[in-house]
């Protein structure tokens, strides 16, 4: 029985309820004026009577001046019992009289006395006995698989056409779907398909949509539940599910499981974290001895995903089981042109439109990036009654999506705003001099999320690998606004606090990740704990003296100062075009690119060679 439908009982019980209480009790009912009825005979031969109107026995008599009376007579007939009284016919004729035939409900007003408390003690008997049922099933249900089943049959295919980019990928799971549609070809060869495949790459990137697009192509059924899923407060749940959904696979095979999360309890074993026995390692032992126990040729595949395969048990990994790692990266410029195509399609699109030079500002993005970008667009292009989506709207949003909303509610004095423009035009002229800096695309002094300001930066392809000179120019551009404050203000604000932060970090990772110091030489000091909660290191372990942890901080001092004198040298020397650009910036808040470009004759080049993967702008706090 449904919710609705339970409410509407009750409703319909507690009405009765309140009815019969209502009626047993009289509430409501006026007081009558009652009279003998050899009264309204005396008022009638008196002429005080004006009608009567009588209803079975029960008598309402109203009187010349407008009262109204009841009464009651043991007559077959009212005007006969009235002569019997004493009336007259002339006084009766001066009487309108209105008699109506006798309606007794007494018999069936005790039969709905009796019934309706019967129901509803019936109807109550019958939901618990309903609810004890229910209750049965649920406790029977409790270990069973929650997984959600896919057929061709309801639900829309998805196949590799709908995939844009990862052609990498692609071919390596088509091996997958050759096997699930073909297995005798490779059985007459004595191969072996792998048991397990294991997606990995960072959120957003499609890992879910290439499993359905597996068993879309292979046109298989397709089972989908997440590693939390699995994982219950009582001890064995997990591992009966792992047990069902197992069996349920091999009664539709050929099919594929899909494990979305699996480092939600595929976490290796051991960590300190629980003991021994405790609900998650049951599970994650019982999908190692289901795998294992795979007979060959039942056709079932076992595909996952994580962002996070370091912290996965090495038994997950072992061949015959996760045996084929298969790496879903974040797409290059190709590959996002392709996927803006696919996510165009159903949206009106303005003529103009250049998807080639949304994916050349979008590096870095997964994706779901890209699909919430359009999204974002087809809301902005909504929001001003525009019936296409057109290029504007597609760049607000990548700023939207980088940095937030604009604020415009936000008002600057006119000193705030002078600092700001002063910061951000330190931070595009120290990045437009400096040979390794990306080209500068934007910069603006309205607000946006928590920025005050920002400088966007945007590479001419993407690129994977840095250099140091890269790094070291890109510390100094961060360290610009620092250094145009302390220039032309003689003091700093706190809207550096987030370029001294990003910069730090750098820096940091320069010495003890990347080995770009000298003198500490290329040693990785950053080793974490194996140690993980939540997703996260607790702890970080410090495999070096104090003497190095010493160096290391004095290296990282180093590359700080060295960038920052590099910035307040350039800045000292730009002065005229430094005031230049921030006098443009307070009068106009946002440059773009070209406009940009066309302040800066002097540069020959403006960075035909790019020096960064991500385009995110330098913001300002201020």
């Amino acid at each position: 029985m449904s919710r609705s439908l339970r409410s509407f009982f009750y409703l319909i019980g507690a009405v009765l309820v309140v009815a019969l209480v209502y009626s047993a009790s009289g509430v409501g009912q006026q007081q009558k004026n009652e009279v003998p009825i050899t009264q309204v005979a005396d008022q009638a031969k008196s002429g005080q009577v004006k009608s009567i109107e009588a209803s079975g026995r029960e008598v309402t008599v109203t009187t010349t001046d407008g009262k109204k009376e009841e009464s009651q007579y043991t007559g077959e007939s009212l005007p006969k019992y009235l002569k019997d009284l004493g009336v007259t016919d002339e006084q009766l004729a001066k009487i309108e009289i209105d008699e109506k035939g006798a309606k007794d409900y007494s018999v069936w007003i005790n039969l709905a006395g009796f019934l309706i408390p019967l129901a509803l003690i019936g109807f109550f008997l019958f939901f618990m006995l309903r609810q004890a049922q229910s209750g049965n099933n649920q406790a029977l249900s409790f270990g069973r698989s929650k997984a959600r089943l896919f057929n061709a049959e309801n639900k829309k295919k998805i196949t590799f056409a709908d995939v844009a980019g990862s052609q990498e990928s692609k071919e390596e799971l088509r091996e997958v779907v050759e096997f699930l549609k073909y297995p005798a070809k490779f059985a007459q060869l004595g191969a072996e398909i792998p048991k397990g495949v294991l997606l990995v790459g960072p959120p957003g990137t499609g890992k879910t949509l290439m499993a359905r697009a597996v068993a879309g192509e292979a046109d298989v059924p397709f089972f989908s539940i997440s590693g939390s899923e699995f994982v219950e407060m009582f001890v064995g749940v997990g591992a009966s599910r792992v047990r069902d959904l197992f069996a349920k696979a091999k009664r539709n095979a050929p099919c594929i499981i899909f494990i979305d999360e699996i480092d939600a309890v595929g976490r290796q074993r051991g960590a300190g974290l629980g003991g021994s026995h405790d609900e998650r390692e049951q599970t994650l032992n019982q999908i190692l001895t289901e795998m294992d126990g795979f007979e060959q040729g039942n056709k079932v595949i076992v595909m996952a995903a994580t962002n996070r395969p370091d912290v996965l048990d090495p038994a997950l990994l072992r061949p015959g089981r996760f045996d084929r790692r298969v790496i879903i990266d974040r797409p290059d410029v190709k590959e996002r042109e392709a996927i803006l195509e696919v996510h165009s399609k159903g949206k009106p699109l303005a003529k103009g439109v250049n998807l080639n030079k949304i994916a050349r500002q979008t590096p870095g993005f997964a994706g779901a990036d890209l699909k919430n970008l359009f999204n974002e667009a087809a809301i902005l292009a909504a929001r001003e009654n525009k019936r296409k989506v057109g290029q504007a709207e597609l760049t607000a949003a990548i700023e939207k999506v980088m940095l937030g909303p604009e604020r415009k509610s936000r008002v600057m004095t006119d000193k705030d705003k002078k600092i700001t423009a002063y910061h951000e035009a330190g931070h595009a002229l120290v990045a437009t001099y400096l040979e390794h800096c990306d080209p500068v695309h934007k910069v603006s002094i309205v607000s946006r999320g928590m920025a005050g300001g920002y400088t966007w930066y945007l590479p001419d392809e993407d690129r994977y690998l840095r250099s140091k000179p890269e790094f070291e120019d890109e510390l100094a551009a961060m360290l610009a606004g620092n250094a145009v404050e302390r220039q032309v203000f003689k003091q700093t604000t706190t809207g550096a606090s987030n370029d001294i932060q990003k910069a730090t970090e750098l820096a940091r990772q320069m010495v003890i990740d990347y080995g770009m110091s000298d003198k500490l030489g290329p040693i990785a000091y950053r080793e974490k704990d194996e140690l993980v909660f939540l997703g996260r290191e607790m702890t970080e372990q410090k495999h070096y003296s104090d003497r190095v942890a010493s160096l290391i901080d004095s290296e990282v001092k180093s590359l700080i100062d060295t960038a920052y004198n590099r910035a307040t040298a350039l800045v000292k020397k730009r002065r005229k075009k430094l005031d230049e650009l921030a006098s443009k910036l307070i009068e106009e808040e946002t440059i773009e690119g070209p406009e940009f470009d066309k302040l800066f004759p002097d540069v020959a080049k403006l960075k035909k060679k790019p020096a960064g993967k991500s385009s995110k702008p330098s913001s300002s706090a201020a």
